[in-house]
């Protein structure tokens, strides 16, 4: 079944509250995905020319002290470690063709979950509530955040395995639904030289939308692609850096739900999960039409 949620700020002056506002969202959903539970949060709070990579531990009490002195000696530049509960975000100048086998080389038991200028991708077993309790997420800034309650059907309970993919830079998805073809499209990516962390399906939307970005095609453009070539009943919710986009299958089989005010453009699986938003009495809600695109977008 799975739940998905999104907001983007248009007011600046909610961006410090944007954990406050999306974890209720994902916790109202929790019933929709019980497995786990994942949440890509965008924040502009790094250096110009800077990235963030979002890592996660192999254990807890791991040694992220010695992991980022590894990080320096190999860069020979400084880099910033900020610890999120078991997890960190390394904020550095490496660009992700040198950072992820630099990376990967320092220890390759250290997942690396999504990177960018602004993306912070937090996700793991367990309900929203305490998923997003052991990150900090209630405390979390930003100006856009979207997230994912899994109920497994196709694949493990594994951290791994739970949403968002972040699959490009700054580039994340989450997806309510299942795919009849993945397994193809799944080989003919791997035949042009594209890696998989997990058999996921919605690793393989994930990856087919960032080939086709990285070929010039825009975000309504990739999902229109995916939305072509992909079989199933689906809802996806794409972001970037600077905007996201939803779809829905032509039978519109999934929900989804949008409310949009002057400060906020909010979607989610369900309308009670934006019941509480702020001002959401006088928005404009709406269910995306079938096949249709919808991106807001700087």
């Amino acid at each position: 079944m799975c739940g998905i949620a999104g907001i983007r700020l248009r007011n600046p002056d909610l961006q410090p509250i944007l954990g406050e506002l999306v974890v209720p969202m994902l916790d109202v959903l929790a019933s929709r995905g019980p497995d786990s539970t994942g949440v890509a949060i965008y924040a502009s709070d790094v250096p110009e020319g800077a990235l963030k990579y979002s890592l996660c531990a192999p254990e807890v009490g791991y040694d992220w002290a010695g992991f980022v002195a590894a990080v320096e000696a190999a860069d020979g530049r400084p880099a910033e470690l900020r610890g999120r509960g078991r997890d960190a975000v390394l904020v550095t100048r490496l660009q992700p063709g040198q950072a992820r086998p630099l990376l990967a080389d320092i220890d390759p038991a250290v997942r690396l979950f999504g990177y960018g200028a602004a993306i912070e991708v937090y996700k793991d077993v367990g309900p929203a509530a305490e998923v997003c309790d052991r990150y900090g997420v209630p405390r979390m800034a930003g100006y856009q955040a979207i997230g994912h309650t899994r109920m497994a059907t196709e694949s493990a309970v594994t951290t791994e395995h739970s949403h968002p993919f972040a699959a490009a830079t700054d580039l994340a998805l989450v997806h309510n639904g299942s795919f009849s073809n993945y397994a193809s499209i799944r080989r003919g990516l791997t035949a042009d030289g594209i890696r998989f962390d997990t058999d996921n399906d919605s690793e393989v939307a994930a990856r087919y939308i960032a080939r086709e970005m990285s070929s010039g095609a825009d975000l309504a453009d990739a999902l229109r692609a995916a939305a072509k070539v992909f079989d199933g009943f689906f809802t996806l919710l794409l972001a970037s850096q600077d905007g996201f986009a939803v779809v829905r299958d032509s039978f519109a089989c999934k929900p989804m739900v949008v409310a949009e005010t002057a400060d906020y453009v909010a979607v989610a699986s369900e309308y009670v999960a934006l019941a509480d938003l702020p001002g959401v009495e006088k928005a404009e809600v709406f269910e995306p039409m079938p096949k249709e695109i919808y991106t807001w977008q700087e």
